[in-house]
């Protein structure tokens, strides 16, 4: 397919990337520089449209009692998680190893949630030690191990249940959560007797109530369907004398992939207190766990075409980035803008655009009118969430750099792996 070439749309996400004189930047650099002088695969993120993202969460707030806790497993880069800690955020973590990285920048324990289904007790032993605010507790298996891990230590362990309220939030299947088919939680109908059962724990102090549904959910209607079950066993909790001090309704919040409208942060708050209002609970402190919302806009990975190959059934534009630099493609059969660097003139060609690696699902987006030739730089948008988190060395390929960009100015916040640093810590047999 051939076609007179449209000028290339603005990028998708925020501001912060935009096109001058046909020239795509992040905030005042070129992204093309980057290309040149560090090389692609590389991730770009603007620590502007950080900020940016931040606001829109603290402007909703205004003076209500809400803590944001940064799902930090969307991008968990050092600069990142410290431009957030400095912004005043807590942290959703789901492992030992994220709880390190948050402590490491001087995140503050008293912010921190600890999430998961698999918490195994050196972390409950070290989240103790941290005295972090709460964990997120998703089985009655996991209380008891926590309850045995605190009275170690001498420490009562803070606990919410994570409470799976059979919603359906319209996500993908893989991260759709809140449903009763879902691996996550205790089932609501469930939640009472472990509440009971946790009360009468020796390590556990009771603290709140917890749900998380899903991801990328761009609707309030799901988000409102889960809280009116909450506030159901709240209340039913209290009855029984078990009080609650805060609620948690997770993350989850969707971006602008390509047409969404996604849900504003102000929305959701809104409504939430408008129902917490009615039910006379606005007194319960409010925690949210938003990730992708924060940084999925955030940040472009850039790849350069090495090859174009023209086959009968489709054109393809062979890149330098492949599945293991960015996999929701392959793995959600996601859809990722893709920009120019660099405005070229010219008739359009649909190309597949797919990487290096041996495998058929090695893609990054299908079927895009491109006027491109070989070595041109492409933008991949959206790529700050779940992007260089879930990178892997298949096919013993270097993990990517990553750039922050601030103002004129560009900091490296990780080095490009080398094939040394793969091998390194591997021996062979005597």
């Amino acid at each position: 397919m051939t076609a007179t070439q449209p000028l290339p749309p603005q990028p998708a996400g925020h501001p912060h990337f935009h096109y001058r004189d046909g020239a795509l930047y992040a905030e005042g650099v070129p992204l093309q520089t980057l290309a040149d002088r560090l090389g692609t695969p590389l991730y770009v993120y603007s620590r502007g449209a950080l900020a940016a993202a931040w606001s829109s969460y603290r402007d909703a707030i205004g003076g209500r009692d809400v803590l944001v806790c940064y799902g930090m497993k969307a991008n968990s880069n050092l600069a990142v998680l410290k431009e957030f800690a400095r912004l005043g955020a807590g942290f959703d973590i789901v492992s030992g190893g994220e709880l390190h990285r948050v402590l490491s920048v001087g995140g503050d324990p008293a912010k921190i949630v600890f999430s998961g289904v698999g918490k195994q007790a050196w972390e409950m032993r070290k989240a103790l030690e941290a005295d972090v605010k709460c964990f997120n507790v998703e089985s009655e298996a996991e209380l008891h191990l926590l309850s045995d891990v605190a009275t170690s230590l001498g420490k009562k362990a803070r606990v919410s249940l994570r409470v799976n309220p059979d919603v359906d939030a319209g996500a993908h299947p893989y991260i759709s959560t809140g449903l009763k088919e879902n691996k996550f939680g205790i089932a609501i109908v469930d939640a009472p007797k472990v509440y009971r059962i946790a009360a009468a724990l020796p390590g556990i102090t009771i603290a709140g109530v917890d749900c998380h549904i899903g991801s990328q959910i761009t609707e309030v209607s799901p988000y409102l369907d889960a809280l009116d079950k909450l506030l159901d066993l709240i209340d039913g909790l209290r009855a029984a004398g078990i009080e609650i001090e805060h609620l948690d309704l997770g993350g989850g919040l969707g971006i602008r992939y390509t047409d969404e409208t996604p849900l504003a942060p102000a929305t959701l708050i809104d409504q939430v207190y408008a129902k917490l209002q009615a039910r006379k609970l606005d007194h319960l402190k409010l925690i949210l766990e938003p990730g992708r919302s924060l940084v999925g806009n955030a940040g472009v990975m850039l790849t350069t075409v090495q090859f174009l190959k023209h086959a009968e059934a489709r054109n393809f534009a062979i890149v330098d980035a492949a599945m293991n630099d960015l996999i929701r493609p392959t793995l959600y059969d996601a859809w990722h803008g893709l920009l120019p660097v660099q405005r070229r003139d010219g008739p359009t060609l649909e190309y597949d655009v797919v990487g290096p690696v041996c495998e058929s699902g090695d893609w990054l987006a299908k079927q895009r009118m491109l006027a491109v030739e070989r070595g041109d730089v492409l933008a991949i948008e959206s790529a700050g969430a779940y992007g260089m988190v879930m990178a892997s060395n298949y096919n013993t390929r270097a993990r990517a750099a990553e750039v922050m960009v601030d103002g004129e100015q560009f900091h490296v916040i990780r080095q490009r792996e080398t094939v040394e640093d793969l091998l390194r810590g591997e021996s062979t047999l005597p």
